[in-house]
């Protein structure tokens, strides 16, 4: 049962929804004043009267009984205790009937979500500044299909650009096809950063041509970048299987090369195009903005152009409710033009743009610069993280079986879940020591407190019948009630993230749950129990588990049944 819908649907608020009053009750952070509770500060302007006048009406005209046992009106507050057998009864039923899509909903039935994440360079290695954009994207596309929305997920590739003649010409120097082959994407990486610190003037020149013999369509030129983007690929893959990462389409900016002419066009016959010093640049003074760059003097295209091609072609091809770009935050203006300039265009579905920004990952160590060579790849990020991982499991459980398998959902589930955990846009600095801590606020505290609670199933003698058929007049005491309201908000987490663009909501699920399974799990003997109570908290225990694999499956982390 969503409870703060069953409150607010009787509750009479003038010039208030059910839904908008639903959206107003929160938990309040002493639970002994009540289990959900309205704040009544905002409704004194609407109804000019003082928040605890307006607390004490609505008190007097709540119908308790029912989910609701009891209302308090405290301080400005109106305060609700649920009546903790049936909340036991429905949220168990629940979980039970669910299952695996216990918190899911048919919230975005009908209605698509582009997101456009990750969008690796061709030619270059991921490193750890590529984490956050692919993690926050493949969460926020497992959320929205959880939620009933299609899910697009886009990778905008970077595969058009100068620095390609560079590759091509310092392959024609260096380079060895054998070698490359056998190097993979590091090897072509290495010509990259060799033509930066060794090309001569030369050399930047034949770079130029090579890239307008890309663009011109030369076979040769072609072939090759096909060959590094083929390399690329294969790289990437192997990457995107051990972080649960999907997409539908890599339509990268070179896609987009035959669809930015209609747009300057259109752009032109709107009389938006201006020029400026030989570019073409769209002005956005008037919206406290520099000019939006679309094309330089040269006549050659820019990202917003190929941008702008972009947003116009999912539009047209699938019809989106949303479009998110997930991108870090140093491109907050690059989308705040980019979106005006749609605006401008008359494009209504402008609106329905959306930058997630998120601050930037970085090692103990220090800043990176894949021109330069000084980087942290992510591969060996995961993989250092995993070989922690087996070392900790070795240490702690010796004798555990498959140990290889526990330690890659151990190790990749740390990195995903550091980069998870917090908002967003808060920088992270990530630690393997803090990431791989058992007793912390990790992905590891949670995979252990669900290898915990599958261990006291697995040790249960007997079947447990679901609790309508145990007893449905079963009390819970204040652990089981805690435990249970924990479970019990799945749901609203995962809405919460979907909607502020916000994966943590539901990483912070899973750390509150699991604390509130542990300080169930030491103060509530299960298997030692009475009859009655053995059968309650088996039921208990299956619902926290299933609540916790859920999430920690939108973030992309698996669960080991035993650690």
């Amino acid at each position: 049962m969503d409870y703060k819908k069953y409150i607010a649907d009787r509750l009479t608020i003038e010039g208030l929804g059910a839904e908008e009053i639903a959206g107003q009750i929160a938990v309040p952070p002493d639970t002994s004043l009540g289990d959900f509770a309205l704040p009544c500060f905002r409704l004194a302007k609407v109804m000019h009267k003082s928040p605890a006048a307006i607390a004490e009406e609505l008190k007097e005209k709540f119908p308790v009984g029912g989910a609701v046992a009891e209302v308090a009106a405290v301080n400005g507050y109106l305060n609700f205790k649920i009546d903790k057998k049936s909340f036991a009864r429905e949220t168990l039923e629940s979980v039970r009937a669910q299952k695996e899509r216990y918190g899911s909903s048919d919230l975005g039935a009908g209605k698509t979500v582009c997101i456009d994440y990750s969008s690796v360079n061709i030619a270059k290695p991921f490193h750890i500044g590529h984490l956050s954009t692919t993690v926050l994207g493949g969460a926020l596309y497992r959320i929205f299909n959880f939620l009933g929305y299609k899910a697009v997920g886009i990778n905008h590739l970077g595969d058009y650009g100068t620095q390609f003649g560079k590759l091509i010409c310092a392959y024609k120097h260096w380079g060895n096809r054998e070698e490359v082959e056998k190097g993979g994407i590091h090897a072509v990486n290495d010509l990259y950063v060799r033509f930066n610190r060794e090309a001569t003037e030369e050399m930047e020149a034949e770079a130029r041509e090579y890239f307008r013999l890309i663009e011109s369509g030369d076979r040769e030129a072609n072939d090759l970048f096909e060959w590094f983007k083929s390399l690329t690929l294969a790289y990437v893959e192997k990457i995107y299987e051990r972080l649960n990462i999907k997409f539908d389409s890599y339509a990268g900016e070179r896609f987009y090369t035959d669809k930015m002419q209609p747009v300057v066009d259109e752009l032109n016959a709107k009389g938006l195009l201006k020029e400026s010093e030989g570019a073409k640049v769209v002005d956005l003074e008037a919206y406290g903005m520099p000019p939006c760059l679309i094309l330089r003097s040269d006549g050659a295209s820019l990202y917003a152009t190929r941008d702008l091609a972009a947003a116009v072609y999912r539009k047209n091809t699938y019809d989106f409710d949303k479009c998110l770009y997930v991108v870090a935050y140093q491109q907050n203006l690059h989308f705040k033009q980019v979106f005006k300039v749609l605006e401008l265009m008359g494009k209504d579905w402008a609106k329905d743009l959306v930058h997630v920004a998120y601050g930037m990952v970085s090692l103990e160590d220090g800043a990176m610069s894949t021109r330069n060579g000084k980087v942290v790849w992510l591969e060996e990020v995961i993989k250092k993280s995993v070989e922690k991982a087996y070392a900790v499991i070795n240490e702690k459980n010796p004798s555990l079986e498959n140990k290889e398998d526990v330690a890659e959902k151990v190790g990749v589930g740390a990195v995903v879940f550091g980069a998870l955990y917090n908002n967003k846009i808060k920088d992270i600095v990530f630690s393997y020591d803090k990431a791989l801590n058992f007793d912390g606020e990790t992905s590891v505290y949670v995979q252990y407190t669900c290898a915990r609670a599958a261990s006291v199933i697995a040790r249960a003698s007997e079947e447990t019948k679901p609790l309508a058929e145990t007893d449905e007049c079963y009390e819970p005491n204040a652990q089981e009630f805690e435990l249970l309201k924990a479970i019990e908000s799945f749901p609203d987490a995962v809405r919460s993230a979907a909607e502020n663009y916000e994966p943590c909501y539901v990483a912070r699920f899973c750390v509150d749950t699991a604390q509130k399974f542990n300080k169930f799990y030491f103060e509530c003997p299960v298997l030692k129990a009475e009859e009655r109570e053995r059968a309650f908290r088996l039921n208990l225990t299956k619902a926290a588990l299933t609540a916790l694999t859920n999430a920690l499956a939108l973030l992309g982390i698996g669960v080991p049944e035993k650690m």
